[in-house]
C-alpha cells in the first residue's frame, strides 16, 4: 500500500429489519426439529418411530437407506439449520446453506419417491410444508443478501 492510500474496507451491511430476527428465529426452531428428527431416526429408531405409531417395518425400511441417501438427507436438515444460524448472524453464506439444503431435500425425497417403496405413504401436507418452508427461507435469505442486510 502506498503512502496516503487507505486500506480497503469490508462492505458495510444495512441495518437488519425486525423481520429478519423473527424469520431467523422461527426458521431456527423449525429446522432444529428436522435435525432432532434426523438424529432420533438414526440413533434410536425403534423407540422414536414407535412413539409416532410406526412399527418395525418402518425401522427396517429406514435402515435400508444407502449411505449416500442418508448423506443427502443429512445435507437437507443440517444445511437448513446452518442457513438459519447464518441468517441470524447476517452472513451472506445463509443463501448457500439454504440452497445446499434444498438440493439435499430434492435428492433424498426424489430418490425415495421414485425408487423406494416406503411402508407408509408420506403425508403430503407435511412434505409440502417442508418444501414451502425451505423455498421461502432461501428466497428470503436471497432478498436480504440483495438488500445488503447480509454481508
Amino acid at each position: 500500500m502506498e503512502l496516503g492510500e487507505t486500506a480497503p474496507t469490508a462492505p458495510v451491511a444495512s441495518p437488519a429489519p425486525w423481520h429478519l430476527w423473527v424469520i431467523g428465529t422461527v426458521g431456527l426452531l423449525w429446522n432444529a426439529f428436522g435435525c432432532y428428527d434426523y438424529v432420533m431416526s438414526k440413533t434410536s429408531p425403534e423407540t422414536y418411530l414407535a412413539q409416532m405409531g410406526m412399527g418395525q417395518e418402518t425401522v427396517d425400511y429406514m435402515a435400508s437407506f444407502p449411505a449416500w441417501l442418508t448423506a443427502f438427507w443429512a445435507l437437507g436438515v443440517w444445511g437448513s439449520l446452518a442457513g438459519s444460524v447464518l441468517l441470524l448472524a447476517r452472513s451472506r453464506h445463509a443463501v448457500t446453506a439454504f440452497a445446499a439444503s434444498l438440493f439435499g431435500l430434492a435428492v433424498s425425497q426424489g430418490y425415495e419417491t421414485l425408487f423406494l417403496k416406503p411402508p407408509f405413504p408420506p403425508p403430503l401436507a407435511v412434505v409440502g410444508t417442508i418444501w414451502i418452508a425451505l423455498i421461502l427461507q432461501l428466497v428470503y435469505a436471497s432478498r436480504m443478501k440483495r438488500a445488503s442486510v447480509l454481508a
